[in-house]
Formats: C-alpha cells, structure tokens, sequence
C-alpha cells in the first residue's frame, strides 16, 4: 500500500495550523483579563453628554491603564468594565496626542498587569495578536503580522505639526473599539498601543519601547510630556555608497519639510538636507532623533550635522518648547 502524498501534505498543513492556533488561544487567554473596555464621559455647561469609547491596558500593579490619547480627548473620568466583568470609574492621569497615548487609573482594584515589552524587537513577518476590548465584548482578538515598521501617522496638535513615529503596521484587523487595545508578541508580552485603522485589513500601534516608556513616566509624573520642537519632517534614507566612505553612516534622516518660523529654518535647514547626526549621535530614524527632544533640549543649542549636495556641515538649532494642544 502506498501512502497518497496529497493526503500527508493535507496533514502538515493542518498541524501547521493547530500549531498557530495554540499560540494565538495562549497569548489570548493570558492578554484578555488584562484589557479593559473603558468608556469616557462628560457633561458641558448647558447639560450636554459627550464621550468616548475604546479599549485599555492594565500595565501597573496600583491600577493604571495605558489607552489612545483619541479616546479620552478632553474627558476627566469614566468606567472600566473587565473581561470577568469586574469594572471600576477611572480618572484620566494623562494625555499626549502627539503620540497618542494616555494613562488613566482605576480607582478600585483592577486585574494584575500585562507584561510590557520592547516593540525594537520587532521584525516584519512576525505574529502579533491584538486583543481589545470594544463596545464591551471581551476579548476581541485578530492576529496577523507585522506588515511594516518606521510607519508614520501625520498629527496636528494645535499650531504644531508632527508625525507619530515608528508606528508598528500589522494585518491583524481592527475596528475602532480596539483603539487603546494591545498588540501583544507571541509571548504575550505588548509590544503595541493599538491606535488607528487605516484601511481595510491594516491596523496601526504605537510601539513599546524606550522613547515611549519615558512619555508613559511623563504623563505619571507630570500628567503631559513637555517636548522640545525643531519644526521639521524627515524620512529615513540609506546613503549611497560615497557618502557611507565619507560619513562612516549607513543611513540619515532627509528633510522632507521644514516648518517657516521655525528653530529648524532659523538654524538654516533646508528641504533635501539629510541629517546625519543630532548632538553628536548617529540618526537614522525619525525615532533616533526625537528621543534626543524632551524637555532637556528646550532653549540649548542642538547641534546637527547636515549632508547636503554632497557636503557635510554642521548647524545649530536651538530648540523652543513645543505648545501644548487645545
């Protein structure tokens, strides 16, 4: 008797996908009893109810949530409910719609916290799991990979504009009460604030890691993030071959824009320009370079070194303080 090979490559498949289901199932059942469906209201002067809704993630062991800057805009307080079904009134702590994260806290006792990780990690093709927590259905969960990294989301935040930067794409659907949801690794570890859909099967998170973490300790300590504004936008770029010989770099920043008035034109750069590097450090991420601006860069020289038409320079920005959003 002969084995049919049709039927053994229909079995590899199937085992193929009992394997990615068990680590979807796992990540899931560790993930949801830390996500939260958060609901935000307030009522105006002349007695009018808005609010909004999303997801949130439990992320400290005294109750404090991380959520979408977008879904708790403008609003102080609201509620929690669980997976369990548990539910708490939160407090909004803070917010930074110029990386669309903010932190609320529950203020009775919430679920342990999730596990956070570090979204630099990350490579394209890996499996990611979003849960969320919309319009109270617990556990909403899709999984996909990640799709892109370094993505960019354009944001206005009252006179300034800005890009919220190195946002994880993934094909892991996501409907709008995910938003403030976690993107979560295949060891359940969040690596992502899922923040936006931006198209039929694509979804949107802002990454865990460093520069993120210290906007997290922001908002704790100060409820806001007091950032230094240069007034550009940039795109990372390799360098070609020349360039990598002079420079001892690989990659840089090109200017794509530069704001008028701003500390960026004054300093005199200019559209086409590449930055190389920014206080004597190496950029080559929109990333690398904004994790040099917080509140220490405001009002001091900022030195940058420029690539342009082949030539390596060296200007001086001063940075002012960027205005917070109305």
């Amino acid at each position: 008797m002969t084995t049919n090979p049709a039927f053994e490559e229909q079995a590899s498949d199937d085992e193929a996908l009992d394997a990615y289901s068990q680590i979807v199932i796992r990540v899931a059942e560790s993930v949801t009893p830390h996500v939260a469906a958060i609901e935000m209201m307030s009522t105006d002067r002349r007695g009018r109810v808005r609010g909004g809704s999303g997801s949130a993630v439990v992320f400290t062991g005294d109750g404090y949530m991380l959520t979408n800057a977008h879904v708790v805009a403008g609003l102080q307080s609201g509620r929690a409910v669980f997976a369990d079904g548990k539910h708490t009134e939160v407090e909004l702590v803070g917010a930074d719609p110029l990386s669309d994260l903010a932190v609320v806290r529950g203020l009775k006792s919430t679920p342990p916290p999730a596990l956070l990780g570090n979204a630099d990690t990350l490579r394209v093709g890996q499996l990611v799991i979003a849960v969320g927590n919309p319009l109270g259905l617990a556990g909403s969960v899709t999984a996909g990979v990640v799709s892109g990294l370094g993505r960019s989301i354009p944001v206005r935040a009252g006179e300034h504009r800005r890009v919220i930067e190195d946002v994880i794409q993934t094909d892991a659907a996501l409907n709008p009460g995910n938003s403030g949801g976690a993107l979560a690794d295949t060891r359940g570890r969040i690596v992502g604030i899922n923040t936006a859909v931006a198209g039929l099967g694509l979804g949107l998170a802002v990454p865990i890691n460093t520069t993120t973490q210290r906007i997290i300790a922001s908002l704790l300590k100060d409820g806001r993030v007091r950032r230094a504004y240069l007034g550009l936008v940039s795109t990372p770029i390799p360098l070609d071959a020349s360039a990598v010989v002079r420079t001892g770099q690989k990659e840089g920043l090109r200017v794509v824009e530069v704001i008028p008035g701003s500390p960026a034109e004054l300093s005199g750069l200019q559209p086409g320009d590449v930055v190389l590097r920014a206080q004597d450090r190496a950029v080559s991420s929109a990333e690398s370079l904004q994790r040099l601006l917080f509140a220490e860069a405001i009002g001091e020289p900022f030195r940058l070194t420029v690539l342009r038409e082949g030539r390596a320079f060296k200007l001086t920005a001063v940075p002012s303080e960027m205005s917070q959003p109305r």
